[in-house]
């Protein structure tokens, strides 16, 4: 039986390794386009910057929305950390996840979405969303019980990152959002014990205001490696 169709996204369907993009020169203008248009800078890295320690809050503006549907099928929920990198793991593996055997993909979105900041200014809901494949192809992979796992590897903030904030450290006052690359690698399989592997690299913005646990606020456009 032939592979069934993928999408080409960074969602996990299809994507060849070479189709990674370094930043290279262009890293520090990496765009975060949240809904406001505001422009973040980026780069590469290993440390994050020193923030005051989170603790969790239900009612914080930086929370999901309320009212999630209840049933989310096989994607997991948002973990309650406050440690960037942790979160940006933690979401890659969910992004590179999923499992049409037993989601919808209504269901894959409502429990994509509870994973993302509440506050509008800085939620590009668009850059998430749209790496889930169009309904008739969803429902094509379902045809073929297709299914993925996700693994994130090492999580790292990228150097310029680290270098803008070093900058102007009080940048990151106002929306708290960090950007985090994330390597890993995703097990794809099908009837017939059809299946494969491939290595994946995502650049996220993750949102973690002081006192309050992490959220995602959007897929970065380039992928720092």
């Amino acid at each position: 039986m032939p592979k069934p169709p993928s999408p080409r996204s960074a969602y996990g369907f299809g994507w060849p390794v070479n189709r990674r993009i370094a930043i290279g020169a262009l890293a520090l203008t990496v765009l975060l386009a949240i809904a406001a248009g505001v422009a973040f800078l980026t780069g590469s890295g290993e440390q994050h910057p020193d923030h005051p320690t989170p603790t969790n809050s239900s009612s914080s503006p930086a929370d999901p929305a309320p009212d999630r549907p209840a049933k989310t099928g096989s994607v997991p929920k948002p973990p309650r950390t406050a440690e960037p990198v942790a979160y940006a793991k933690a979401a890659a593996k969910m992004l590179w996840s999923y499992d049409t055997r037993n989601t919808s993909r209504n269901q894959q979105l409502d429990g994509m979405q509870a994973w993302m900041t509440g506050e509008a200014k800085y939620a590009d809901w668009n850059s998430v969303s749209g790496q889930v494949p169009d309904p008739v192809l969803w429902s094509r992979m379902a045809d073929q019980d297709q299914h993925a796992t996700g693994t994130a590897a090492e999580g790292h903030f990228p150097s310029t990152f680290k270098q803008a904030l070093a900058d102007d450290p009080s940048a990151i006052t106002e929306a708290y959002v960090y950007v985090v690359t994330v390597n890993g690698k995703q097990k794809i399989a099908w009837k017939k014990h059809g299946g494969g592997a491939e290595d994946r690299a995502i650049t996220l913005a993750v949102q973690c205001r002081p006192h309050h646990d992490c959220s995602l606020a959007a897929i970065a456009p380039r992928v720092a490696l």
